[in-house]
């Protein structure tokens, strides 16, 4: 089989795996603060979109995260935050319709937000507008950045019983988008 049709199946085949439900509802459990980001996979190569905190932020400084944020109540449903946060952060608009599943909700350790996680697949990505939470834009291949998983070797990271990290360059993946890269792997190792 030549390798443009094995990129191209490989594609369709990624879509159905992460295709499922998306129940956006908010449901406060009043614990944690409630926040939602999109993970956006595009183009035959099935690259990620993912952002690179800038240092001087209050919250997540420095981290490698998706685009998203906290929920807030003019959004509707939690699929409206990662929707208004993606273009907030990115200029990318998003609608309803490009997103296909979603992933179990995570929680940070140290800011207390439970994170629901959208997929947006994209055949091609739109002109990237970043704003001032953004200090660059890192375009990933998907599989090859689920091949780097491992053990979280960072002693201060070991709050809860599992944890990973990944790695894409010179950029360390961990926390809670780690655990959603983890849940991405999963589907496709099953």
């Amino acid at each position: 089989m030549n390798s443009d049709i094995r990129r191209i199946l490989d594609v369709v085949n990624l879509k159905q795996i992460l295709t499922n439900s998306i129940m956006p509802e908010v449901q406060d459990d009043s614990k944690s603060k409630l926040a939602a980001v999109m993970i956006i996979i595009f183009g035959n190569e099935s690259i990620m979109l993912m952002t690179e905190r800038p240092q001087t932020m209050n919250r997540h400084a420095g981290e490698i995260s998706f685009p998203g944020g906290t929920w807030e109540e003019e959004d509707g449903d939690l699929l409206g935050t990662a929707i208004r946060e993606t273009r907030e952060e990115l200029g990318i608009e998003i609608s309803r319709s490009m997103v296909i599943g979603q992933l179990k909700p995570v929680t940070t350790l140290n800011s207390g937000f439970k994170i629901t996680p959208f997929i947006a697949m994209l055949d091609e990505l739109p002109t990237i507008v970043p704003n001032s939470e953004i200090a660059s834009v890192l375009r990933i291949p998907l599989f090859s950045l689920l091949k780097t998983i491992e053990a979280d070797k960072d002693p201060s990271h070991k709050s809860i019983l599992e944890m990973h990290t990944f790695k894409f360059q010179d950029h360390l993946i961990w926390g809670a988008s780690a655990r959603m890269l983890k849940q991405i792997l999963g589907k496709i190792s099953s």
